[in-house]
């Protein structure tokens, strides 16, 4: 699969040189194992906006996600967009259960991901079991988000949606060793939008609404939790 707007780095040393590489499924591995994995990936930088892969493309490869952020969304039947998560540093995505991807991923800024290819991958995890159980892991962690957002979706207002996706954004960014105290987001406030099921219009009323009861001040590239403990409360409704 070519990718426009992105870059090929090959280097057995990357895996063992990787900042990421104990968040994600390769920290299952030792010294060997990893350095058959680095034969078996190539390294991809994607520039902002290039997508990785489109909903209904052959699915030939899955990817890991080692800088930036990745969208992932899907197409509704009529036409709309639903964004149905951030991939971050660490994980792992476009493994899928048929022969083609069930949704599209794309950068949010300049990306890198390793890419490896169905087959060899496959035959990779059946002699290094390891790597399967941290891969069930993350389906897991995976699912439980999924959960979560489904409740938040079908139960919480507008303020309680959007507080939920700022400390839960700010959850996984600590996750991944970026607390500061700005929560940096990198998607629009559509892409925020079209994740929460509100229109851009509300969220933005929805976030100047917090930074007018002090909960947030709103930063150039994010938000500062002003008031993590009245958020937590919002986002826990």
């Amino acid at each position: 699969m070519s990718h426009s707007g992105s870059s090929r780095l090959d280097s057995d040393a990357g895996c063992l040189l990787c900042a990421v590489r104990s968040l994600s499924i390769c920290g299952a591995l030792d010294e060997r194992e990893l350095r058959e994995f680095a034969r078996l990936s190539q390294r991809i930088r994607l520039s902002s906006r290039t997508p990785l892969f489109s909903e209904g493309d052959h699915a030939d490869a899955a990817y890991n996600v080692s800088e930036g952020t990745i969208r992932l969304s899907k197409l509704l039947p009529d036409g709309r967009r639903q964004v149905i998560g951030f991939s971050l540093p660490g994980d792992f995505i476009g493994v899928a259960s048929g022969d083609c991807y069930g949704f599209s991923a794309d950068a949010i800024g300049p990306v890198m991901v390793c890419r490896l290819m169905k087959q060899p991958f496959a035959r990779f995890v059946e002699s290094n079991p390891g790597i399967l159980l941290r891969m069930n892991d993350f389906a897991q962690r995976e699912l439980m988000l999924a959960q979560d957002h489904m409740v938040s979706l079908g139960r919480r207002s507008a303020e309680e949606r959007v507080a939920a996706f700022l400390v839960g954004w700010r959850n996984r960014l600590q996750a991944i060793g970026r607390a500061a105290k700005t929560v940096y987001l990198p998607m629009s406030r559509q892409d925020i939008a079209d994740y929460l099921g509100l229109t851009v219009e509300t969220v933005s009323r929805t976030l100047t609404k917090l930074e007018r009861d002090g909960v947030i001040v709103i930063v150039p590239g994010g938000v500062r939790l002003m008031d993590a403990r009245r958020a937590e409360a919002l986002a826990a409704a």
